[in-house]
C-alpha cells in the first residue's frame, strides 16, 4: 500500500500538511506515515538529563500525534502510523524514505511568512530531483475548503 509521508514538528503549517495527507490517503486508498525527528541538539546534554530530555520529547510527540491521529481516525477513515527518528531532520528524511518502499510521497507544509517556506521546505526542494519519490507543498494558509477541493 502506498502511503504520505508528513512530518510532524512544531510548526503551525504542519496542520495543513497532516490535512492533505489524510485527505489524500483517504480519497486514494492510501496510507499515512508520520514522521517525527528529534534533533541532536535537544539532548546534548549530561547522560542522565539528555534522557530525560528526550524522554519529555518522545512524550510530547506522541500527545501531538494521538491529537491528529484521532481526527484521521475520525474525520477521514485513516489510521496513521507514527515514526520517531532521532538526528538531523534533512538527513532523517531521507533516510527514512529510502528505508522504507511503501512511502510513496512526502507531504510538507509551507510557511507563509516573510521568513520564506522554512528550513526543511527550502532545503528539500534543493535535492528533490534526487529524492526516488515527489514532493507535495502544502501552503500554510489554504483553508479547509479549498484542501478538501483539491484532494
Amino acid at each position: 500500500m502506498r502511503k504520505f509521508l508528513v512530518v510532524l514538528d512544531d510548526s503551525r503549517e504542519c496542520l495543513n500538511a497532516m490535512r492533505f495527507a489524510a485527505m489524500r490517503a483517504a480519497n486514494t486508498g492510501a496510507g499515512v506515515e508520520i514522521l517525527s525527528i528529534i534533533p541532536p541538539d535537544e539532548f546534548n546534554h549530561w547522560i542522565g538529563v539528555g534522557e530525560m530530555i528526550r524522554e519529555e520529547a518522545r512524550e510530547r510527540i506522541h500527545a501531538h500525534f494521538e491529537v491528529f491521529a484521532k481526527w484521521m481516525r475520525d474525520r477521514q477513515g485513516v489510521d496513521p502510523v507514527l515514526v520517531i527518528r532521532e538526528g538531523e531532520p534533512l538527513q532523517e528524511i531521507i533516510a527514512h524514505i529510502e528505508s522504507n518502499p511503501d512511502i510513496g510521497v512526502l507531504v510538507l507544509g509551507a510557511g507563509n511568512d516573510r521568513k520564506g517556506p522554512g528550513p526543511l521546505v527550502s532545503q528539500l526542494s534543493r535535492s528533490s530531483g534526487s529524492l526516488p519519490i515527489p514532493i507535495t507543498v502544502v501552503p500554510g494558509d489554504l483553508s479547509k475548503e479549498k484542501l478538501e477541493a483539491i484532494t
